[in-house]
């Protein structure tokens, strides 16, 4: 998919002088830090429980338990995804 992103100009250099060191292009550079960054804010193990959960609705057999509208905000976890 594309898409653009304005880069600040000095970043965009440096980002092409780290390319160019790497033998690499400035797209895979973007892609490996974006995986970085997303694997540092991976959500922690109950999260697909909970989307399993609320995806199902009142389904008190779940590993977390019947989920409240007004619970949902309060969860940590939803903030990071």
């Amino acid at each position: 998919m594309k898409t653009t992103v304005d880069i600040p100009d000095d970043i965009l250099e440096r980002t092409k002088i780290a390319a160019v060191r790497r033998r690499t292009s400035i797209k895979n550079l973007i892609i490996e830090g974006l995986e970085a960054v997303l694997r540092e804010d991976a959500p922690v193990d109950d999260t697909e429980a909970f989307v399993a959960a609320f995806s199902r609705g009142n389904n008190t057999d779940s590993p977390v338990g019947k989920v409240h509208r007004h619970e949902i905000y309060d969860r940590p976890i939803l903030h990071r995804l």
